[in-house]
């Protein structure tokens, strides 16, 4: 249910796929030798957590966000909390790697100007649409093992170069489904619909009409980007909504069902007892007792 994935693409260059498809967090940890490596972090689906000093500190990787990290003085260990039905991956790579494919636009790129290469340096993101159909590829390949690597190879640099591009580039490549950009953004769309909406969520038709992509551009687009069902993903959203409400304290097992969507208790008893093998009850009392 989760896994880390470490690619060596070349010396200096690393790829790492994280995937938490389970109901409780998952913990990786990646041996970081020597500085001056940067570190870029993509939040595919759901959220990640950076833990540094022991976990007295910690950075926050959000779902479409990415993060650059980079600290020429002291090495960053990257120690990873990784939320339940959560996807990312890090790139890795060392700045005199990088700096050699940048060495004419050090001044374009903030970090790599000459007032800045010895000092540490940190940025969040918004991973743009052509970025995500890249990272979607990387999560959703089906190709022949022997030719693996000089995939990752050009998916990791065609990565970093969107990361950089200041202007998107609509001759991105493509993934058979998504068509373009604009789709991107349209299941996006259909995603933040259908968690407003989540205790009455529209059906599939009603959702591809108001985004304006054809039902099968909605299904198989959502799958690509956030690896599940429109409902499915609903319906770990939910569960996992419904356990922060009953985290809270502030309500009970029927107000809960019935803020997202359960007409009936026993229907979502059926549902969290699915998703997290306990009851909404034993669960509260599981939290009372730790309290």
């Amino acid at each position: 249910m989760s896994s880390q994935e470490v690619i060596k693409i070349e010396d200096d260059f690393t790829l790492i796929r994280f995937q938490n498809d389970g109901s409780e967090p998952f913990y990786a940890q990646h041996e970081i030798v020597g500085t001056g490596l940067i570190q870029f972090h993509f939040g595919i689906k759901g959220n990640a957590k950076f833990l540094f000093n022991q976990g007295s500190y910690a950075l926050e990787l959000k779902e479409e966000k990415s993060l650059l990290l980079y600290n020429p003085q002291k090495e960053l260990p990257l120690n990873l909390e990784l939320a339940p039905n959560s996807w990312a991956i890090s790139v890795i790579v060392s700045i005199k790697k990088f700096h050699a494919l940048f060495s004419a636009e050090a001044d374009y790129i903030t970090f790599l100007s000459p007032d800045n290469k010895d000092k540490k340096y940190y940025n969040e993101g918004n991973i743009s649409p052509s970025m995500a159909i890249v990272l979607s590829q990387l999560f959703h390949y089906n190709l022949h093992p022997s030719i693996k690597n000089l995939y990752y190879k050009g998916k990791g640099y065609e990565l970093l170069s969107l990361y950089f591009n200041r202007t998107e580039d609509p001759n991105a490549e493509q993934c058979p489904f998504l068509i373009d950009e604009d789709n991107v953004l349209k299941i996006r769309k259909a995603k933040e619909i259908i968690i407003a909406n989540m205790a009455e969520p529209p059906g599939l038709q009603e959702l591809a009409d108001e985004i304006g992509l054809n039902l099968k551009k909605l299904k198989m687009g959502f799958k690509q980007i956030y690896g599940d069902t429109v409902y499915g993903f609903l319906f770990d959203y939910k569960m996992d909504f419904a356990r922060k409400l009953l985290d809270s304290g502030s309500y009970n097992v029927n107000e809960v069902g019935l803020k997202i969507g359960y007409s009936t208790g026993s229907h979502f008893i059926a549902a969290f007892k699915k998703k997290f093998a306990t009851t909404p009850k034993k669960y509260l009392m599981s939290i009372n007792a730790n309290v």
